[in-house]
């Protein structure tokens, strides 16, 4: 099977501030930081990509805009469902104290919960008091389906990957250890930022040798590398489409590293004006996000 070919190596997606429409481009910097950037008020140009994401005619063109306000890399009717995978690094499974699983351990995602870079994380009323639900960070590399996959093999699970970004899989501690399935905890409205830039698998070879980071009001908290996965994104790919069709546009978040707050004595938890960046290198950068507690003042993202 071929791999996925695209034209673009950097996708983002955005309101141009030239036409106040949603456009997709690759930024004109190969190394700008954009999701840093959009923060600090940098200008953010970008050649615009006409055609869709999943197209591999879709055209880079010479035309340049500016961004107006970052997007999530894909919406939430291009991605449907959100597959997600538990406990997937050795050092989180072992700071959780839980054995590591035979098999992924995985849950879903409704498309509501995503959102993108610098649109508020709503902690719900469901979910408050914060001391009580423990709302977490979890920083993770997210995987784009590029093309549908059913019965892939390990050996070409790579092929149907479109490529990568991050994403923040915000979870709620006490409705998640409350029952034994997992989707409800994680899949509040507007809980699960992913962002800013989805790479092209072509950029990314070997998704095992990204560092990856989450950093809550300036301090860091986790601190890993996707080499510590237990199923590494070849075998997920594998495993999930065994008689199931991943379609194009379906995210894989692959679990977290070691850090995450609930775990912390005492336990750490996201509250209203919390700032929560998630970094991940290949050129995908840093997803940045605010914290509100619904029924609470929006907050800004500005650092």
């Amino acid at each position: 099977m071929a791999p996925v070919k695209t034209q673009w190596t950097r996708l983002i997606r955005f309101v141009a501030a030239e036409t106040s429409k949603i456009h997709i481009g690759q930024p004109i910097d190969p190394q700008l930081d954009v999701g840093l950037a959009v923060v600090n008020n940098k200008r953010v140009l970008a050649h615009e990509i006409l055609g869709s994401p999943f197209d591999a005619a879709a055209q880079l063109t010479k035309n340049i805009l500016s961004v107006k306000t970052l997007l999530s890399p894909l919406s939430r009717e291009q991605i449907g469902l959100a597959r997600c995978l538990g406990l997937n690094y050795a050092d989180h499974a072992a700071e959780a104290n839980m054995k590591k699983p035979n098999a992924p351990i995985l849950f879903y995602k409704p498309p509501t919960a995503i959102t993108g870079p610098n649109a508020p994380i709503t902690i719900p009323r469901a979910a408050q008091p914060v001391s009580k639900h423990i709302p977490d960070y979890e920083v993770e590399l997210t995987v784009v389906i590029g093309k549908a996959a059913k019965d892939v093999s390990e050996k070409e699970a790579l092929d149907y990957v479109l490529g990568y970004t991050a994403g923040n899989d915000v979870s709620f501690r006490f409705h998640q250890m409350n029952v034994s399935q997992w989707d409800f905890s994680k899949g509040f409205d507007n809980t699960a930022p992913i962002g800013p830039c989805l790479v092209a698998a072509s950029a990314i070879p070997d998704p095992q040798t990204l560092s990856l980071k989450a950093v809550v009001n300036g301090q860091v908290l986790q601190d890993g590398t996707t080499a510590d996965q237990i199923f590494n994104v070849q075998q997920t790919i594998a495993f999930l489409s065994q008689g199931t069709t991943l379609q194009p546009g379906s995210i894989i978040l692959t679990g977290t590293p070691k850090g995450v707050g609930f775990v912390r004595k005492p336990p750490l938890y996201l509250k209203h004006g919390d700032i929560v960046q998630v970094w991940i290198g290949g050129g995908i950068g840093t997803l940045i996000n605010p914290v509100v507690e619904e029924g609470q003042p929006s907050m800004s993202t500005k650092l």
